[in-house]
Order: structure tokens, then C-alpha cells, then sequence
């Protein structure tokens, strides 16, 4: 479900926020900015957690507040789910109920799903939560020339004044938690402390300290309410000059020059092993290394990774030097401005590549500062995890797709137990709901039917396909997935219709309903379009007897329905009303992501497609409705609708200092939908493939005349980069393998014959 599927859990309240520093230091006017997209700064300390600055390495997290009197550190870690029961529970056993249920939609009884369950109440997944925050307390007045920011190149958020600089990464490298303070005569309180928005009253703390030869090794361990599963923090200090004495719940560093912290966070049963967790973080540092020295190196090991993968994509618009140089909360006040588009792009890159190792990005990326974080700072997998992830192959973020695919196939045999206990079926279904630990689906209720919903696997598989596609080999993990995902169908689809076309019953469309019936249908579009998409794709990495079969079963499925109003409908079924006015655009599914409608090959349902679009409300206003509406236009070359969707964003107060985003306008409930999708919909809107097909172009915003995009991936092995103004528009085409590929243009189509290892350059008359 979308985040805002179903109201948060009732202890959820409106995000918290930090009392604003009271020893905050006098401020000055920041020195000049370098006028790149590639980092946003600000010219004081974060005073709530949604505007502390980021940083990740796709396992642990850092939210950085950057007050030089109370440098405080927010850490998280992608394993850090509270357990609720959600750990323990199962998929409703209703097979047996199956044949009933489809018999009874069948003969037009249009509420009959609502009674296809256990009873069971909502259950919601284990919800995400933060650790703890690393503090550093000292009291200077005075200090002047203050500015704080986040360089998306290197990772690293800092801040500085007279006098005083901390600079934090989270090494990709190393996995660890790195904050390097330096100061003249450094005297400070340092201790980890769990007292954060949200915390269970019940959550048993304990803290322990002990002084090294280096300086001092933190601990702080806690144990959730009524579970043996438990998280510990380690944090080795490690002090150049000075005295270093206990102070209970941590340390007093006094006359230092440096204070070097590594930090790691372990969620486990039983008790951890802290004094082989704190040798295991003195090992990361080099011989004889102190201070500065070990900080250059850890940064070094860690820019290999992280500052590779950034750069791999870029984007350059028509900006003045004068708004690129501007703090971000700035920024954000010229929503027309194409510095900020640049800048949210860099961001939105930064932090998805920030929020994915482990797993991929959850609702809240990787972070958040709240226990309560809204709808579990859950994997939500009907729109928001497939819209986050939407740039992560043409975006050229490899790293994004196998944070992605370990989700997948570490969650497939829970996937196996959906098919089996809700459709008595082999093969897989996935959950629409996923805390990272279970792929069970136990989350629904009755206005959230979600495990009647068959199209998640096909959807959250189509990104590996495509990741495939571009390397130009086939991974035999995923092949296996499809077969298994065939196989579901092959055992689902047995019910027709009076035409001896295969009928998918029951059917949901997340998440609306009919406007003439209940949210358990027949015949959603999205689901026609994944089996039929699931049945062709497995064929395809199974040539043979089985691909046979599977493509005779795909051509039985239904044409898509085209509505009284000229619209595709959302449910192909005959009878059943749409519901125009919601934030999803789950039946224009075989628009975006998949390829199956098209202005070249189907322009019929293209135009049907896009009057579905024109028909579609925005209802609450989420941030993933817009973008994903800005997506399916993209696909149908419609910039004005692009540009509209966009500004909706862009103009509605979406955005955080920090350049993360929330769900609602007027940031409202942090969430990573608009940041990490925004990305998405610049390429879309610039550069599109498939396998044989390159169009350049496509729906261009006015708003933006000029620029240039540079490293985008296509799905038939080649980049592409490209630059455009009111004059014309250049492309270079740089193939990996030799190929022939349809090229669409805004002059129309013509054949492109590629050569392994030869660039092609293209010239493109006015736009």
C-alpha cells in the first residue's frame, strides 16, 4: 500500500521536532558558497531532526544536527524494526475459501471479498526506529562565522565556526560511523543517549564507558519491551592530546586537539560481545595513525565506493551562479528556480545511494529521529519502494538494484507461503507490507484488502529484469524467481469468462475500489498487465516446453477496457465504475514502469492511457501520487502534464533543510517519496529505453530550456548523454554491445545502428 494507504497507528503522532539548542552560539553571515549542485549547506544549526543533514552507507545512518555546543548524532540502522507481533505472524490460511469467493465475485456479488479473511485486526510490521544519538557537550560563547553542510560527492556533513569544525560520514567501506571533532584546547562531554521522540517506556537501557590507551570505548544497549531481541551501540573514541576522564554516562575530554569517534550498532538476541565489537573498530584504524590521519584515511577507503557511484550521472541546467550558492532553505523558497531542480537531483541521488546496501530505502530512506515514524517506516511495495527505486538502472545505481534484489530473494520463501495460504497456489506473491525482516503478508484489512493483491512480485522483479537488460546477461536468481512467479499464474488462472478468456478473480487495484462495488473485483488492469508482463518475462529466460506454455497462458488473458469516457479503465471487467479522484495510478501500470502501452506501438491505448490520466485527481496531495503521475507522462510525451506534476512539488513546501522530503505539503510526515523519486522523473522526462528502443527527449518541461544530462543507462547496454537548448539538442550514444535500436525523436523515428565501442553522436533540430 502507499503510505498513506491506511492512517498511521494511533500512537503516531505529527512528527516530532527538537527544541531548538538554548546554547545555540551567536551567528554570523556564511562565507560564499562554491556555486555546484552537489551538497546544500545552511547557516545554522538544525534545531528540528527533519532538517539535520544525512549521511548512509545503506546499513547504518547518521543525522547530523551540527550545533557546536551540543554536536548531537543521530544513528540509525536499517535492522532496527521494534518488535510488535508482527514478527511472528503469518498469512491468513484461506485457500479453502477461495473457490467460494471467486464463484460469488463471479456471479456479481460485488462485496463478497470483504468477507474473504481470518478476522484478524490490522496488523501493522515491526516499525522502524532511530538507536541513539552520539553527543558532544561543551559550552564557548562567542564563536562567529558558523556554516554547516553535506557534500553528496564525499558523503561527509560538516560544521564550522571560529574555532571549532565535526565532520561525519558513514563509511561504505567499512561500515562504520565516523565523526572527527577538532578544536584548539577541545574540552567536552561525549555519551551515547537513547532519549529520543517516541521511546518505549518500557525499553531497559543500559550504558557502560571504560578509559583506553586511545582514549575510551561507550556502550549503550537496549532491550525492547516483553522480547529477547535487543540492540547495542559501540562507539570507540579515540583522543589526540588532553586528559580523558569518566563521566558517567560517558566521558570528559578535556584540552584535547581531536577527538576521533567510530560508531557501529548491532541488532541482535542475547548478549553482544562489545569488547570484540570495540577491538573490531580499533582494527579499522591505521598503524600508528591519530586524529586527522586516521580520519583521511577511513575518508579515503570510503570515497572509492560512495564517491564512484555519485558521479556516475549529473545534471547541469541554464542556473545562475548567484542561486546555486544559496543555503537550501533558500533555495527552496524560488520553486521555479532550475538551481534547485539541479540541486534536488544531486540530493535526491545522494541520499537513495545513501539509504541502499543491505536493503533499499524505506519510506523514511534510512532515517528518522521519531520511534513513531509514520506507517512503520515500512518497505511499502505497491507504489512507494517501486517509485524510490525508479531511477536506480538508467540512474546508472547498480548498488541501488542489489540492495533491491536482496530484499527479493532474501524474503522468497515467505513469498511462497503467500501463494500457498491464500490461493493454494505454488510460485510466489509478495507482500504489500514488509519490515525487512518477514515477506509474510499479514498486513490488511477490510478497506485495505492487500492480500488479495497478486501484481507485487511482478512489479518489484521488473527493475531486477531491467537491470539485466542494460549488463546484458541474465542472472540465474532472478530467472528462478520468474519461473516461480509463472508458476503461480499457471496454478491462479483457471477461471474464464463466457468468451474463454482467462478472468483474474479475486482482483484488487491498489488502492481503490470501483466507484459501484467493493475493493475486491475482478479484472484490475494492473493486475492483466503483470500476469501477462510475469508470463512473457519468464518465457523469455526459459526458452523451451515451459515458455511454451506460459506465453499460450498470456495470450488468454483479457484486452485492457477502454471506458465511456475514452479512458482506460481501471478494471477490465464490464460493469465496474472508475473512481477518478485517488493518489494512486496503479491501472496505468503497463504505461510505467512496464512497456506494454506505448505512443509508438499502441497509440490507441496510449490515448486511452492518457485520457486516464487526464481524468486522474490528486486526492490528499502525497507526494508519490504527483511524481508517479509525472512518470506515466513522461511515458506518453506529455511535458506540460510533467512540468504541472512537478510543480505541484516544487511549490507545495515538500521539502526539508536537509533536502529530504515528506509526504504531505508543507512537510508534513518525513517520508522519501519525493526526494529519492524526483531523480526518476528528470530522466524519464529526458532519455527513455527498452531493449530496442531509444528515445531522446521525450517530455521536456518548458520551464527548462537548457541543460545538459550526462551517464544515463539504457536497456540495451549503452549511455547516453545529452544537452539541449532552444537551438537544438546534442547526444553521444556510447554502446557496450552491437545492436540496432529503434531512435524516437521529436522529428520522428528512424533505425540507430550501434557498434560495441564506437560512439555515436546525434543531432537533434529545434525543440
Amino acid at each position: 500500500m502507499s503510505a498513506d494507504a491506511s492512517p498511521p497507528p494511533a500512537s503516531a503522532p505529527a512528527p516530532a521536532s527538537a527544541p531548538a539548542p538554548a546554547s545555540a552560539p551567536a551567528l554570523a553571515s556564511a562565507p560564499a558558497a562554491s556555486p555546484s549542485p552537489h551538497g546544500t549547506w545552511e547557516p545554522r544549526p538544525a534545531a528540528r531532526w527533519e532538517d539535520a543533514f544525512l549521511s548512509g552507507n545503506g546499513r547504518h545512518g547518521a543525522m547530523v544536527f551540527g550545533d557546536p555546543n551540543d554536536d548531537r548524532v543521530i544513528v540509525t540502522h536499517h535492522t532496527l524494526v521494534r518488535p510488535n507481533g508482527g514478527e511472528h505472524a503469518r498469512p491468513p490460511e484461506l485457500a479453502a475459501q477461495l473457490p467460494q469467493l471467486q464463484n460469488r465475485l463471479l456471479a456479481g456479488d460485488l462485496t463478497a471479498a470483504e468477507e474473504f479473511t481470518d478476522g484478524r485486526p490490522l496488523q501493522w510490521v515491526q516499525p522502524f526506529h532511530p538507536a541513539f544519538q552520539v553527543r558532544l557537550r561543551r559550552s564557548v560563547a562567542g564563536e562567529r562565522g558558523y556554516r554547516r553542510s553535506v557534500d553528496f560527492t564525499t558523503g561527509v556533513a560538516e560544521a564550522a565556526c571560529t574555532g571549532w569544525r565535526s565532520r561525519v560520514f558513514v563509511s561504505r567501506a567499512d561500515d562504520v560511523i565516523v565523526q572527527h571533532v577538532t578544536s584548539p584546547g577541545l574540552t567536552a562531554d561525549i555519551a551515547l543517549d537513547h532519549r529520543l521522540p517516541g521511546a518505549p517506556e518500557g525499553l531497559a537501557v543500559s550504558d557502560g564507558v571504560i578509559l583506553t590507551p586511545e582514549g575510551a570505548v561507550l556502550t549503550l544497549s537496549a532491550r525492547y519491551p516483553g522480547s529477547d531481541r535487543a540492540y547495542t551501540g559501540v562507539t570507540l573514541a579515540v583522543v589526540t592530546g588532553g586528559r580523558t576522564t569518566l563521566t558517567p554516562p560517558g566521558i570528559r575530554v578535556a584540552g584535547a586537539e581531536s577527538v576521533l569517534l567510530l560508531t557501529r550498532v548491532r541488532r541482535h538476541t542475547g548478549e553482544l560481545d562489545t569488547v570484540a565489537e570495540a577491538q573490531a573498530l580499533r582494527e579499522l584504524l591505521p598503524d600508528g595513525g591519530v586524529g586527522e590521519e586516521s580520519y583521511g584515511f577511513l575518508l579515503e577507503r570510503h570515497l572509492d565506493l560512495h564517491r564512484t557511484a555519485y558521479r556516475r550521472v549529473s545534471l547541469t541546467l541554464d542556473a545562475g551562479d548567484a542561486e546555486r550558492a544559496l543555503p537550501g532553505s533558500e533555495l527552496l523558497k524560488r520553486p521555479k528556480s532550475p538551481a534547485l531542480l539541479e540541486r534536488l537531483f544531486a540530493a535526491g541521488r545522494y541520499h537513495l545511494l545513501s539509504a541502499a546496501g543491505m536493503l533499499p530505502p524505506r519510506l523514511t530512506g534510512l532515517w528518522t529521529g521519531d520511534w513513531d515514524t509514520a506507517w512503520s517506516g515500512a518497505f511499502t511495495t505497491d507504489a512507494n519502494l517501486n517509485l524510490q527505486t525508479a531511477s536506480a538502472v538508467a540512474g546508472a545505481l547498480p548498488e541501488v538494484v542489489e540492495a533491491h534484489a536482496a530484499l527479493i530473494h532474501g524474503q522468497l520463501p515467505h513469498w511462497r507461503d503467500n501463494a500457498r495460504a491464500v490461493f493454494g497456489a505454488r510460485g510466489i506473491v509478495a507482500p504489500p507490507h514488509t519490515d525487512g525482516e518477514s515477506g509474510h503478508t499479514y498486513h490488511f484489512s477490510r478497506e485495505y484488502p492487500l492480500h488479495l493483491w497478486t501484481a507485487g512480485a511482478d512489479w518489484l522483479l521488473k527493475p531486477l529484469v531491467d537491470h539485466d537488460e542494460a549488463r546484458g546477461e541474465h542472472d540465474p536468481r532472478l530467472g528462478a524467481a520468474l519461473a516461480e512467479l509463472a508458476l503461480f499464474y499457471e496454478d491462479f488462472l483457471t477461471r474464464t469468462d463466457e468468451h474463454g478468456r482467462l478472468v483474474v478473480v479475486p482482483s484488487y487495484s491498489p488502492e481503490n475500489r470501483p466507484a459501484n462495488a467493493s475493493w475486491g473485483a475482478i479484472n484490475a488492469a494492473m493486475d492483466l498487465s503483470a500476469a501477462r508482463h510475469a508470463l512473457l518475462t519468464a518465457a523469455a529466460y526459459h526458452p523451451g516446453p515451459d515458455a511454451d506454455r506460459w506465453r499460450a497462458l498470456a495470450e488468454r488473458l483479457p484486452a485492457h477496457r477502454v471506458n465511456d469516457d475514452g479512458a482506460l479503465a481501471e478494471w477490465a471487467w464490464p460493469g465496474l465504475d472508475d473512481t477518478y479522484d485517488h493518489r494512486h495510478l496503479s491501472h496505468l501500470y503497463g504505461v510505467w514502469p512496464l512497456d506494454e502501452i506505448n505512443p509508438y506501438d499502441t497509440p490507441d491505448l496510449a490515448a486511452a492511457a492518457h485520457r486516464a490520466l487526464e481524468l486522474r485527481g490528486a486526492e490528499n496531495d502525497s507526494a508519490h501520487g504527483h511524481l508517479h503521475h509525472a512518470l506515466v507522462a513522461a511515458r506518453l510525451r506529455d511535458g506540460e502534464r510533467v512540468a504541472h506534476a512537478l510543480g505541484q512539488v516544487l511549490e507545495g513546501d515538500f521539502f526539508h533543510a536537509s533536502f529530504m522530503s515528506a509526504h504531505y505539503p508543507r512537510r508534513d510526515v518525513y517520508n522519501a517519496d519525493a526526494a529519492h523519486t524526483l531523480p526518476a522523473v528528470i530522466v524519464e522526462s529526458l532519455i527513455q529505453s527498452t531493449p530496442d528502443r531509444l528515445v531522446l527527449l521525450p517530455a521536456l518541461p518548458a520551464e527548462f530550456p537548457e541543460g545538459e544530462l550526462r551517464g544515463v543507462r539504457t536497456r540495451f547496454g549503452a549511455e547516453v548523454d545529452i544537452s539541449w537548448s532552444p537551438a537544438g539538442a546534442r547526444a553521444v550514444v556510447r554502446p557496450t554491445r552491437t545492436h540496432r535500436v529503434d531512435l524516437r525523436t521529436s522529428s520522428g523515428a528512424r533505425p540507430l545502428h550501434l557498434r560495441a565501442g564506437e560512439d555515436r553522436v546525434l543531432t537533434l533540430g529545434p525543440q
